[in-house]
């Protein structure tokens, strides 16, 4: 789904909707929307599993726009229908604000901070205090969530990225898993880092499972999160060559570079909106 752009005459909103699937969802929140005079500018939902995802952008003169009213009615129409909705007010008039969730490694959080990307960075949130430092000594706000409970921990932090008006999410080797539900309500503004030429070698111990199957290139790959693990929509990848006497530790090195260089690449891209999602890929938008 393509991002509408806001401009001085209009607000935008962002409308994330989740729950079991069920009929009529689509329609009620569309006809709530028309009745309040809203324009629908953009809309993608998905069924996987039995859960039911939507995002919607609409769109209303700055003079007929009732924040408060519209948050009121989307409330009371998505507890009527048992589901779950949040509102995000878009505004393209300001930089784009990204979190960064680590867990221990520090190599890429340090390779997005040295990086100057045109975007504001709103917090860094982790599940260990290990790399409290790093983020004090670059001024970033730093947040300890251990992650123990889970449902607890994204509660928090969600509540957080709201807070802070966050538009997308860096994983920036984050050792957890993201449940469906927290992934479904940033759906297409989570982006992870993973240390394979994806779909080669998903989740955990990926340059160790490499280096045990003896293959000769090696790679990274940065894409969207979903709720399949390491399998959403790729933005960037970059590979090297290993010698026959590499040593784990020496591609692991060599590894970490690489993940820093194309999250970096991919975060600068997303940031620029040169591409669209549909049909689970990425397509490039002109040249590149």
């Amino acid at each position: 789904m393509t991002v509408a752009i806001q401009s001085p005459k209009k607000r935008i909103i962002s409308l994330t909707v989740i729950g079991r699937d069920r009929t009529g969802v689509i329609a009620a929140f569309t006809n709530l929307l028309f009745q309040k005079g809203a324009n629908i500018e953009a809309l993608a939902e998905e069924v996987r599993s039995g859960q039911f995802s939507m995002t919607l952008q609409a769109s209303w003169p700055i003079s007929r726009f009732a924040e408060k009213s519209l948050r009121a009615d989307i409330a009371i129409l998505a507890q009527e229908l048992k589901m779950e909705a949040s509102v995000r007010i878009l505004n393209a008039h300001r930089k784009q604000r990204m979190a960064i969730l680590v867990t221990r490694e520090a190599h890429a959080l340090q390779g997005l901070l040295k990086a100057h990307l045109p975007c504001e960075i709103a917090f860094i949130a982790a599940t260990e205090p290990d790399l409290r430092p790093v983020a004090r000594q670059s001024g970033v706000p730093f947040v300890h969530i251990p992650w123990a409970k889970r449902l607890e921990a994204e509660k928090k932090l969600n509540e957080l990225l709201v807070e802070h008006e966050v538009d997308f999410i860096v994983l920036a080797r984050f050792m957890k898993i993201l449940s469906p539900s927290f992934v479904w309500k940033w759906k297409n503004k989570i982006i992870n880092i993973h240390p394979s030429l994806l779909p080669a070698f998903p989740g955990a111990s990926a340059y160790r499972q490499a280096f045990e199957k003896g293959v000769r290139v090696i790679g990274v790959t940065s894409h969207i999160v979903t709720p399949g693990l390491d399998e959403g929509p790729i933005l960037d990848q970059d590979s090297f060559r290993i010698g026959h006497h590499a040593k784990l530790a020496d591609i692991v090195k060599h590894g970490q570079k690489l993940e820093t260089k194309v999250l970096v690449s991919a975060v600068r891209l997303f940031i620029e909106q040169r591409f669209d999602i549909y049909w689970g890929r990425v397509h490039m938008n002109g040249s590149n």
